[in-house]
């Protein structure tokens, strides 16, 4: 084992066309929101082709009630 802790962040970002955004929101003295994303070009495309997989199968089910 080493003596290094493991907690720290690494100080380069895990993928290099790695995008980050955040958010944060007050709403009057004692609300706040504060929200963050990450996102990579790989996670984008997986994402449409998940999307695409699910519009097809929608379109599938409902061709099929219609016959």
């Amino acid at each position: 084992m080493s003596a290094e802790p493991n907690d720290q962040k690494p100080s380069v970002p895990w993928h290099p066309e790695e995008m980050k955004a955040t958010w944060d929101v007050r709403v009057g003295k004692s609300i706040t929101i504060q929200a963050s994303a990450r996102w990579t070009p790989a996670g984008v495309v997986a994402a449409g082709i998940a999307a695409s997989a699910v519009l097809l199968a929608i379109s599938v089910l409902v061709r099929a009630r219609r016959s």
